[in-house]
């Protein structure tokens, strides 16, 4: 009987990409034992993101906070402020938390433990595998996108996601080796992410490529179904720049609960439904102006469109919500995506 798991860890012993967390096959063989400080990163970094848009933003974190300790005891707006452009913002709230409870409950050190690390902060079911797999070499299946896909190919699964997840985890499980799982882990997400890509995989140098049954009946590329999405709907908002006679900048530290939470950001509207009046709060008295054009911006279950309005206002100008910033101490980089889609239009 051929020994799947072994053939793909061969491949990865060659193949394995390259990647600042990562410690590479022959390191590892070397002694090298990967820092779970680090797997934990960028474990959550990649949530939802690419390993192309992560990489600079682990490596601007771990050269800042080179520890968990470090990153416990960081300020919260440095930390939002590094995240800014990365997404999915409650990431790095939860960050904060995990980093504090590891120093508070667990001596600075990440508990080789799967059920431990299901208990911190922001560290779900596939989260606590990876740290768990690729930090400890436990045995644990790890399943993200790359793993389901490969799996739906290899036995020609055509249930449809979401609902064939427990199906494609118990595949992988069954494929989950006791020895080198970790390394074994990485290498089907590598082997997902290079080769059994979602559209045009490379089955012709797939080291499973015999024993793939969806490329036996030309069905890979179709897989895996996927139940087809809603639309998503349209929100609309207003948001305010006011400068200061001294150049300050008004800005304002979203709540920590909700979207962009915890982040900095201009004052504005709620976010309501299309089909309403375009909503309006100004944060105080000013002659406003529309910027002609309008941000658009889309999160994960609605797209955004909102109106800048800009504003010069006075020294003793005194607003009803957010702080004047001295522009010396402003920096767009610290802005989420979309308020720096307002600051760019309003610069232009």
């Amino acid at each position: 009987m051929r020994d799947l798991s072994a053939e793909l860890l061969d491949w990865y012993d060659v193949h394995a990409r390259s990647m600042p967390w990562r410690v590479a096959p022959a390191d590892k063989l070397a002694g090298q034992r990967p820092d779970p400080y680090a797997v934990w990163m960028s474990e959550i970094m990649l949530q939802q993101t690419t390993v192309a848009a992560v990489t600079a933003y682990f490596q601007r974190f771990i050269a800042r906070w080179p520890t968990v300790a470090d990153l416990a005891a960081a300020e919260d707006a440095d930390v939002m402020g590094e995240w800014a452009g990365l997404g999915y913002y409650a990431r790095a709230r939860n960050l904060l938390k995990c980093a504090r409870a590891v120093v508070a409950d667990h001596g600075g050190q990440f508990p080789a433990d799967h059920a431990a690390l299901l208990k911190l902060p922001g560290i779900g079911p596939y989260t606590a595998a990876a740290i768990a797999s690729i930090a400890f070499d436990l045995r644990h299946t790890v399943v993200d996108g790359n793993v389901e896909r490969v799996m739906a190919r290899m036995h020609d699964e055509h249930t449809p996601l979401p609902s064939a997840k427990p199906i494609l985890t118990e595949m992988a499980d069954a494929l989950t080796p006791a020895k080198r799982p970790g390394d074994y882990a990485q290498a089907v997400m590598d082997l997902g992410a290079t080769i059994c890509t979602p559209k045009s995989p490379a089955c012709g140098i797939c080291p499973w490529r015999d024993p793939c049954v969806a490329r036996v009946n030309g069905t890979a590329p179709e897989l895996p179904k996927k139940t087809p999405k809603a639309a998503k709907p349209i929100r609309h908002g207003t948001v305010y720049i006011a400068t200061r006679g001294d150049g300050a900048i008004l800005l304002e530290t979203r709540p920590d609960k909700g979207l962009l939470g915890g982040m900095l950001g201009w004052p504005g509207s709620d976010w309501i439904a299309a089909d309403g009046p375009r909503p309006q709060n100004p944060p105080l008295s000013a002659n406003w102006t529309k910027l002609d054009g309008e941000v658009r911006h889309t999160f994960t279950h609605f797209h955004l469109m909102l109106d800048v309005m800009v504003a010069q206002v006075p020294l003793g100008a005194e607003p009803t919500t957010g702080t004047f910033l001295p522009r010396a101490q402003f920096r767009p980089s610290d802005l989420p995506t979309v308020m720096r889609k307002a600051y760019d239009l309003a610069q232009s």
